[in-house]
C-alpha cells in the first residue's frame, strides 16, 4: 500500500472516528514524512487535518480532556511541520501561544485568506506582482510585516525593501519586524526556523540582517523620497505602502508626476528580474504609481508575460455589509463603515470616502481645479492696508447643503483667501459664525446671494450683526441659477479665480478651510456634483472684487 492510499484509509477512520487519537497522529507522521518526496501533497493534507483538528477541538475537550489536550499538542506540531512552506500555518503557528483575542491572525483569517493566498502564489513563484487595495486598518500592512518575517526566515539571503511615502511609516514598519523577531515568548519565530538568527539591526538606516551581515541586508526601509541608490538591490521583494501622502497629492498633476518619476526610475530599478514586486495603500487617484503600473501590465505587450494579480476588497460589499466584521470585536462592523461613509457625506468629501474605504479612485475627467494651478501664501498678508475686506456667501440651511463663505482681502487684482466659513450645520451654526467671522477680520462688505428657499437668510444675519452692534454694508439679491447654469457660471470665472485668488498652503488651514478646498479640487463640469458650494461661493467673491468697491478697473466677460 502507497503513502497515498494509506493516508486515504486514515482520513476515513479520523473522519469517522473522531475520539480516537491515534488516526491524527498517524496522518500526521506520514504526511510529514512526505514534504520531501511531494511537498505540495504533504502541504495539503497538513492544512487539512489542522482544520479537522481546531473544528472539532471544543467538542473532544468537553467530552475528553486527555484527548484534547494530545490533540492540541499535535495541532502545534501540524502547524510546525507546515509553517516554514505554508504562510498560513506560519502565521498560526507563530502565535500559536497567544490567546485568539490577542492574536493578529485567527481573528482576521476568514475574511483575509484571499490575500494570504496570493502572497503565497508569490512565494510560489505563480504570480510576479501584486496589488491590494483595503480600507484602513484592516491589518493589511501587519499582514505585511508577518510575510516578510516569513520570506526572510525562508531564504535570509535574499534582500527586501519596503517604500512607504515619508519616513513614519516605514519606521512603524520596522519596529512591526523586530517585534516579531525579538519576542520569543510572543511570537514562535525561533521554533519555526530555529537555525535563524537576528545578527544585525540599524535603527537610524532601517535595515534588518538574518543569520550574517550583509552588503543588501535582509531587509531596508525607506521613504520614496529617500536615497534608494547604493542601498538595496533587491532579489526579493519591493514593496510600495501607501506611497500617496494624501487627496491634495493625489489632485496635483505635478507631484503625481514627480512621485512616479521617484518610483520608476528609483524604486522599481531597486529590484532584480527575477524580484517580486508587491504594491498595497490607498488608491487616490486614476494617475497614482499602482494604476500607472497596471495600465502597463495590462495595455504595453512586453510586459504580457509578468504574472500579476488586482485584489480590491471595499469596506461595505454589495448587500452594504461589511467585509471586515472580525472576531472579537478587532475588524469594522456594518454599522460602522456606514457611519463612517454618513460622516464623509456630511463633509461634503465623498471622493475621499470611495478612495480611502472603497478602492474606487478620484475621477478627475472635468476637473476644473488643479493644486498646482493655483496660488498660495503662507499666511502672512502683504504689510500695506488692505483696499477693502469682504465676504461672499452661498447659504443653506444644513441638511447636508454648506453655507460657503470665503473671506476676502482685497490688494489690487490680488484677492487672498484669508479665512472661510465652510459647514452644513443649520442657521444656529453657520449664522453665528458668519457673523464672528466678519467680526474677527473688520469685514466692510457681506453680500449673500440667496434663492427663494433661503431668502430670509440675509435679515437673520442682518439681524445678529445689529444685535452685535457692528455695521456693514450688506447686499443680498435673489438669484436662481441652478443645475448646469451654475455650473457654468462656475467654469467662466475659473480662469479668473486661478489668477486673482491667493489660497492659504497646505498646513496653515483649519479643518473648514481644508474642507472648502477639498470641495473645490473635487468640482467637475464633466460629471454631476453633489455640492458645489465652495466654488459657487469663489465666483461670487469674484464678482464682487470686480464690481464694487475697488477703485480699479478691470474689462472682463459678463458674469452671467
Amino acid at each position: 500500500m502507497t503513502n497515498n492510499e494509506l493516508l486515504i484509509l486514515i482520513k476515513t477512520q479520523i473522519e469517522k472516528r473522531q475520539f480516537d487519537y491515534q488516526p491524527y497522529e498517524d496522518f500526521y507522521g506520514i504526511s510529514k514524512l512526505m514534504l520531501g518526496e511531494d511537498k505540495d501533497f504533504a502541504i495539503t493534507n497538513l492544512k487539512w487535518l489542522s482544520e479537522t483538528i481546531s473544528e472539532r477541538m471544543p467538542v473532544v475537550v468537553g467530552k475528553d480532556l486527555e484527548i484534547g489536550r494530545k490533540l492540541m499538542g499535535l495541532h502545534r506540531k501540524v502547524l510546525l511541520a507546515a509553517a516554514r512552506d505554508d504562510f498560513d500555518s506560519f502565521m498560526l503557528a507563530l502565535e500559536f501561544n497567544r490567546p485568539p483575542q490577542e492574536a493578529f491572525w485567527r481573528p482576521r483569517r476568514k475574511h483575509l485568506m484571499p490575500i494570504c493566498q496570493a502572497l503565497q502564489d508569490m512565494e510560489n513563484d505563480k504570480l510576479d506582482e501584486l496589488f491590494l487595495s483595503c480600507p484602513p486598518r484592516i491589518g493589511k500592512t501587519s499582514l505585511i510585516v508577518m510575510f516578510i518575517i516569513w520570506v526572510m526566515g525562508r531564504n535570509s539571503e535574499r534582500s527586501n525593501l519596503y517604500c512607504s511615502f515619508t519616513s513614519k511609516p516605514v519606521e512603524t514598519f520596522y519596529d512591526g519586524l523586530l517585534e516579531v523577531l525579538k519576542d520569543p515568548v510572543t511570537y514562535q519565530f525561533n521554533g519555526i526556523f530555529r537555525e535563524s538568527k537576528l545578527v544585525a539591526t540599524n535603527a537610524n538606516d532601517a535595515t534588518i540582517d538574518l543569520d550574517r551581515k550583509k552588503r543588501y541586508h535582509s531587509f531596508t526601509g525607506r521613504p520614496i523620497g529617500g536615497s534608494l541608490n547604493g542601498s538595496c538591490d533587491s532579489n526579493g521583494y519591493i514593496v510600495a505602502d501607501d506611497l500617496v501622502s494624501g487627496i491634495e497629492e493625489a489632485m496635483s498633476k505635478e507631484r503625481m508626476a514627480n512621485l512616479w518619476f521617484k518610483v520608476d526610475n528609483n524604486f522599481i530599478t531597486r529590484a532584480k528580474e527575477q524580484c517580486k514586486r508587491l504594491w498595497i495603500g490607498t488608491r487616490w487617484a486614476l494617475s497614482d504609481p499602482q494604476q500607472i503600473r497596471i495600465d502597463l501590465l495590462k495595455n504595453e505587450p512586453k510586459y504580457a508575460s509578468v504574472r500579476w494579480k488586482y485584489i480590491n476588497t471595499p469596506a461595505l460589499n454589495e448587500k452594504e455589509e461589511s467585509n471586515f466584521d472580525f472576531q472579537f470585536g478587532v475588524g469594522f462592523s456594518t454599522a460602522y463603515y456606514q457611519m463612517r461613509r454618513a460622516s464623509f457625506e456630511r463633509n461634503n468629501d465623498m471622493a475621499s470616502w470611495l478612495a480611502q474605504y472603497q478602492g474606487e479612485p478620484i475621477e478627475r475627467d472635468g476637473a476644473v481645479f488643479a493644486p498646482e494651478d493655483l496660488r498660495y501664501y503662507n499666511g502672512t498678508l502683504p504689510d500695506a492696508d488692505p483696499d477693502r475686506i469682504f465676504m461672499a456667501v452661498d447659504p443653506a440651511w444644513g441638511g447636508g447643503d454648506f453655507v460657503s463663505a470665503p473671506i476676502i482681502y482685497q490688494y489690487g487684482d490680488d484677492l487672498f483667501v484669508a479665512d472661510v466659513v465652510y459647514n452644513n450645520g443649520d442657521k444656529r451654526v453657520t449664522q453665528p459664525l458668519i457673523v464672528r467671522k466678519a467680526i474677527e477680520h473688520n469685514v466692510q462688505a457681506i453680500y449673500i446671494e440667496a434663492t427663494r428657499t433661503t431668502a430670509s437668510f440675509t435679515q437673520e444675519v442682518d439681524a445678529l450683526l445689529a444685535s452685535n452692534g457692528y455695521k456693514v454694508n450688506l447686499q443680498s439679491t435673489t438669484k436662481h441659477y441652478t443645475g448646469t447654469g451654475k455650473e457654468q457660471r462656475i467654469f467662466d470665472r475659473a480662469p479668473e479665480i486661478r489668477e486673482m485668488m491667493i489660497f492659504l498652503e497646505s498646513g496653515k488651514r483649519h479643518k473648514e478651510y481644508e474642507m472648502f478646498m477639498q470641495n473645490m479640487f473635487a468640482f467637475s463640469i464633466a460629471r454631476k456634483n453633489k455640492n458645489d458650494d465652495s466654488v459657487d461661493s469663489l465666483a461670487i467673491a469674484l464678482s464682487m472684487a470686480i464690481f464694487g468697491g475697488s477703485n480699479k478697473v478691470k474689462v472682463i466677460p459678463r458674469l452671467w
